[in-house]
């Protein structure tokens, strides 16, 4: 779990000490001009990225799920994802794309936003946050299907290892008729890379 920002200062103090040994172990001087406070900024920083621990989907939606007769996809695209590799803590960063399928429930647009910051705000993978937003829509309007794409570059690609500029990482999570009806998950892909052709 991430230091706790509404803790005692002890905390975050502790945190710094360790921040501080590891620049040390980088073989630098925390106490040098540029290095004083980052430390701290570290821990802060640190707490920003990963708030979505102490953030649930109940609280995010509150409410704003309503009864409607709408039975047509409602796809919300291009959110920014901003999130952190758990294996390197490096960032990965993309968009995402959300579709769903009413059964009498409709959800207001800027919740599907919050839901995909709140899961991304933690220490993450690709794989795993596109399932959770998945399931969390999924779970919040019981619709007839859901559907969830998540394009991303990772730092941990491009700065290190295979050192792969280019590359782009795409997951995809389906529930109900995305999953079963071909037509429909065929729309969606559609819908969503659209763009690429009539650059909307």
């Amino acid at each position: 779990m991430p230091v706790d920002p509404s803790g005692p200062p002890l905390q975050v103090a502790e945190a710094g000490h360790l921040v501080e040994g590891l620049l040390r172990f980088l073989g630098e001087d925390p106490t040098r001009e540029g290095l004083r406070g980052t430390p701290q900024r570290v821990v802060r920083s640190l707490q920003s990225l990963t708030a979505g621990y102490e953030h649930d989907v109940a609280g995010v939606v509150n409410g704003a799920a309503f009864a409607d007769t709408y039975s047509e996809m409602v796809i919300v695209r291009d959110i920014d994802v901003y999130s952190l590799c758990e294996h390197h803590l490096l960032p990965f960063f993309g968009r995402a794309h959300i579709a769903y399928i009413p059964d009498g429930r409709v959800i207001g647009l800027s919740k599907l936003p919050r839901i995909v910051e709140i899961f991304a705000r933690r220490l993450q993978i690709q794989e795993r946050l596109t399932t959770q937003i998945a399931d969390a829509l999924d779970d919040v309007l019981s619709p007839l299907g859901v559907g969830v794409i998540i394009e991303a570059a990772h730092l941990c690609m491009m700065m290190r290892g295979v050192q792969k500029q280019n590359s782009r990482t795409l997951t995809s999570s389906m529930r109900g008729v995305f999953l079963s009806d071909q037509r429909t998950r065929a729309e969606f892909m559609e819908l969503v890379h659209r763009r690429r052709a009539d650059g909307t």
